[in-house]
C-alpha cells in the first residue's frame, strides 16, 4: 500500500477532477466518492475516518465489511460487489446501500433479513450495460419486469441504478453506453420519487461517467489507494 500522505493527495486530486467534470457537464449537483477499499487494511479505514477524507467506503466482499466495520462504524458502508444470498444476514445491519441487486432470490433474502432487524434496505438495481457474461446485473431491456418484481418486497427501497461498464479502449463506444445508462436512469424515476442515485464510474472512467452518464456516485479504488495489497 502507498503512504497515507500520498493517499490523501490522491483523494484531493480526484475531488478536483470530479468538480471539473461537473463543470464540463454544466451540472450543479454533488457526486459522492466511494472509497473502494477491497483488500486494503483496517488502518486505511481508520485513517480515512480520522482525517474525514471520505464519507463512504465500499467493499466487494461480505467478509471484509464484517472484519473492518468496527474500526469506523460511523462511516457509511456500501456493498458494491456481487452479493450471495446466504451472506446477506451478515451485513444487513451494517450497510447503508447495496449496489448489486440483480435477481429475485437476492431480493427475497434481503427482504427476509431486513425484517429480522426491522430495517428498510436501500438498494440499487445493477444493469449489465455491456451484456457481459462475466458480470452481474440484469439486461437493460428487463428493467420494467424487474422493478415490478421488487415491489413485492416492502423492506427494499430502490434508490436507483448501478453499472460496471465494459473496459473499452473505444471511448466513443463507452460514451454511448453512458448516455444509454443515463436514459435508463431517468426512465426508472417514474417508479418512485426516491430514485435519485446513479452509481457508475471507476478508476479508468469516472470522469466520463460524470460528464456523459450523469453519475452521482463513483467507486474509486486504485486511483486513490494504489495497487491492491
Amino acid at each position: 500500500m502507498i503512504g497515507f500522505d500520498e493517499i490523501e493527495n490522491n483523494i484531493n486530486v480526484c475531488k478536483l477532477k470530479v468538480e471539473n467534470a461537473l463543470k464540463r457537464a454544466n451540472r450543479h449537483d454533488k457526486v459522492t466518492i466511494i472509497g473502494a477499499t477491497k483488500t486494503q487494511p483496517h488502518e486505511l479505514i481508520e485513517f480515512i475516518n480520522n482525517k474525514k477524507l471520505l464519507d463512504v467506503v465500499g467493499e466487494n466482499h461480505v467478509q471484509e465489511i464484517v472484519a473492518k466495520y468496527d474500526y469506523a462504524p460511523n462511516l457509511s458502508w456500501h456493498m458494491i460487489g456481487q452479493l450471495q444470498s446466504n451472506k446477506v444476514k451478515y451485513i444487513v445491519d451494517k450497510v447503508d446501500l447495496i449496489h448489486s441487486l440483480d435477481r429475485e432470490s437476492l431480493a427475497q433474502e434481503i427482504n427476509k433479513q431486513a425484517l429480522k432487524v426491522n430495517k428498510t434496505i436501500d438498494c440499487l438495481v445493477e444493469i449489465n450495460m455491456g451484456s457481459e457474461i462475466s458480470k452481474g446485473g440484469i439486461e437493460k431491456d428487463l428493467i420494467d419486469d424487474f422493478m415490478s418484481m421488487v415491489q413485492k418486497y416492502p423492506q427494499i427501497r430502490i434508490k436507483g441504478l448501478m453499472s460496471v461498464m465494459p473496459n473499452l479502449e473505444d471511448r466513443e463506444r463507452l460514451k454511448d453506453l453512458y448516455y444509454s445508462l443515463n436514459e435508463k436512469f431517468n426512465y426508472v424515476k417514474k417508479y418512485s420519487n426516491e430514485i435519485n442515485t446513479l452509481s457508475c464510474g471507476m478508476t479508468n472512467d469516472y470522469e466520463m461517467a460524470i460528464e456523459f452518464g450523469g453519475s452521482n456516485m463513483i467507486r474509486l479504488g486504485r486511483v486513490l489507494f494504489g495497487a491492491r495489497v
